[in-house]
């Protein structure tokens, strides 16, 4: 399925771009490359193999390693804080937007 640049412009209006005719050219060749791969991907035979739930699946039960979930950084929210026009308890106060 090949793109035309007519195809790039009716995307671009709809999606409120406005491309300069450089831009088109260089958007039609990425996504008639993308097309192209995923028709490579779908010439590929996947009968009878099993989707995977994390690529490391295929190599069978891995133990994943965690880090400990420690602060390793200091609160530094007075010092963050010191600048703002306003603050409650910690918290940064804005004006209200919304009615």
């Amino acid at each position: 399925m090949a793109l035309t640049p007519q195809d790039i412009a009716r995307v671009a209006n709809l999606a409120r771009l406005e491309l300069r005719p450089d831009e088109t050219e260089h958007t039609l060749a990425q996504l008639n490359g993308f097309f192209a791969l995923v028709e490579q991907m779908e010439a590929v035979n996947t009968e009878g193999v099993e989707p995977l739930a994390h690529p490391a699946a295929v190599i069978g039960e891995v133990a994943l390693r965690l880090r400990e979930d420690v602060a390793s950084e200091p609160n530094q929210r007075e010092a963050s804080q010191v600048s703002a026009p306003a603050v409650e308890n910690g918290l940064f106060l804005v004006p209200k937007v919304i009615e």
